[in-house]
């Protein structure tokens, strides 16, 4: 009865990435005006996971002086990746689809697998901690998952090829819940080192990718509205916190 609780739960955190098929009824042209305004949503997004849920988080499970080493591994790795993906698929400079969107998916990733060991080890400890676990996922994944699909289509993917990827992703959290199920005694301490190399992931493509893309807007105005919507991104991260204490 557990495994099915476990299952359910991340089935449901996985439906979440699909709420970027409500902008297959926008037109191209708004969408395509919006699309920054998101990226800096986004952007705010990621800073406040990293910073207020992930960090804080990991902080409670482990060492701090282990946390904030795991996390620049998390950065430096995710500095590199970037570097090899680049030298592999642009060619003098220009590329087809912006590196900052694989590296978005990966991060996602180990978010998501993270998550599913969370509600897994969540469920084995008690079935009501288990719901309340995954509703806080879920209160966190919402705005998240807006901006993970936003970031691929600015960075180059089709609506329905962002979509899919980022579902594909979502399915990350399943393969994480199974994972904790089997390993319920070792998942009930999550791995920290996961928690806080996702953040360093987070902050990467925050602070290197998608703020310099809002710097690049000439149109003073929307700039000016794409930095609002990043300090948006923040304050739902901050909202998130303050409901779930």
């Amino acid at each position: 009865m557990t495994l099915i609780w476990i299952l359910s739960a991340t089935v449901l955190v996985s439906l979440i990435s699909l709420v970027g098929i409500f902008t297959f009824g926008i037109k191209s042209k708004i969408f395509d005006k919006a699309l920054i305004l998101i990226v800096g949503f986004a952007a705010g997004g990621l800073m406040g996971g990293a910073f207020l849920h992930l960090l804080p988080e990991a902080l409670e499970l482990g060492k701090p002086a282990n946390i904030f080493l795991y996390t620049l591994i998390g950065f430096s790795a995710f500095f590199l990746m970037e570097r090899y993906l680049h030298w592999r698929h642009c060619h003098n400079g220009v590329c087809d689809v912006h590196i900052f969107t694989y590296l978005n998916l990966i991060g996602d990733g180990i978010h998501n697998f993270t998550d599913g060991l969370i509600i897994a080890a969540s469920f084995v400890t008690d079935v009501r901690l288990g719901i309340v676990t995954t509703l806080a996922v879920i209160f966190h994944e919402v705005p998240q998952e807006i901006g993970d699909f936003g970031i691929l289509v600015y960075g180059g993917f089709s609506k329905f090829r962002a979509l899919l990827c980022n579902f594909l992703c979502a399915l990350a959290a399943i393969l994480g819940a199974l994972i904790g199920y089997a390993l319920s005694n070792i998942a009930s301490g999550v791995p920290v080192f996961l928690i806080s190399f996702t953040a360093g992931g987070f902050i990467y493509i925050a602070a290197s990718d998608l703020i310099p893309e809002l710097h690049r807007q000439k149109d003073t105005k929307k700039a000016n509205i794409a930095f609002g919507t990043f300090i948006l991104g923040l304050l739902f991260m901050i909202l998130a916190k303050i409901i779930l204490k």
